[in-house]
């Protein structure tokens, strides 16, 4: 991870830790009042009010090294407090797909062109395809990154269906030998059981074509969602399934912390961190220099 593009992802809500923690991360001091602050900064950073009173709960009774400053304290108690996942990717197929989606607004199409970026900067041919069919200038906007991006473009600005897409998309890559495929899906709400179903049958289109495609279902999030976000991910899980999530837009807000209520609650990886506007500010997702990035020095 380029750890200067996660320092400066995670400014805002490390002001929040700074400002409200500061003097106790540099005193060495558990007690009560103390405690209490600490719970209260990470509420503020959108950890969750069960997760902080845990985490809390579980500095109390650490027993680590006397030479072990809060900080370090705070970090070794919530990595042991998560689960062991991480999102590792790997080439499943030829080509692998990568199914898209999230909400409207999230950045999902934005998070797109970065992806691309990253995939061709590392040697990769790679497609981003349009099957937002809903939005009419979607598939422009997609076109616009992809071309930033220096990879290829596939859209139908006169498909209805978004399955249809996908099928010509799909035998196009296989034809042309792509090694990835990114596959832009309309921005939609967990709520919309019609627009829910439209995936399931973008994901049996997919599998049709590809084998075992789509081989990652990535949920975008906006970070400055909070606990919405996270509500949006269980929901997408249940539908869908998800094989990980991209935190955008985490540069512009301070609930940095909803990374820590993601993981704990339902052990979705987390695979990248949008860190900025520019076409590189993604970070690949490791726990322990975020950790550092918030709490640190």
């Amino acid at each position: 991870m380029a750890k200067a593009g996660l320092v400066k992802g995670l400014a805002k809500t490390k002001q929040i830790i700074a400002g409200g923690i500061g003097k106790l991360l540099r005193s060495g001091r558990l007690k009560e009042e103390e405690l209490d602050k600490l719970e209260e900064v990470l509420i503020t950073c959108d950890i969750g009010f069960d997760i902080a009173q845990e985490i809390i709960e579980r500095v109390k009774r650490y027993t680590g090294s006397a030479e072990e400053g809060v900080k370090e304290k705070i970090i070794s108690v919530i990595k042991d407090y998560l689960p062991n996942v991480r999102c590792k990717f790997e080439m499943k197929g030829n080509p692998h797909v990568v199914l898209m989606v999230g909400a409207n607004g999230t950045g999902k199409t934005t998070t797109i062109g970065k992806l691309a970026y990253k995939f061709r900067q590392e040697g990769k041919r790679v497609l981003v395809v349009a099957a937002d069919t809903f939005r009419a200038a979607a598939g422009e906007q997609l076109q616009k990154w992809a071309e930033r991006a220096g990879v290829d473009f596939f859209g139908n600005p006169k498909a209805k269906d978004p399955g249809s897409v996908v099928y010509d998309a799909l035998n196009g890559a296989i034809a042309r030998g792509y090694d990835v495929v990114f596959i832009d899906t309309a921005g939609r709400l967990h709520t919309k059981l019609n627009l829910m179903n439209e995936l399931e049958k973008i994901k049996k289109v997919s599998a049709r074509v590809v084998p075992l495609a789509p081989h990652d279902i990535w949920l975008v999030l906006d970070a400055s969602f909070g606990q919405n976000g996270v509500i949006q991910a269980e929901q997408f899980m249940r539908k869908v399934g998800l094989t990980g999530i991209v935190l955008a837009k985490i540069d512009g807000t301070a609930k940095g912390g909803v990374v820590v209520s993601i993981l704990k609650k339902y052990g979705i990886p987390i695979c990248y961190l949008g860190t900025g506007e520019s076409i590189g500010d993604l970070s690949e997702f490791d726990l322990d220099e975020y950790l550092d990035a918030v709490f640190g020095d």
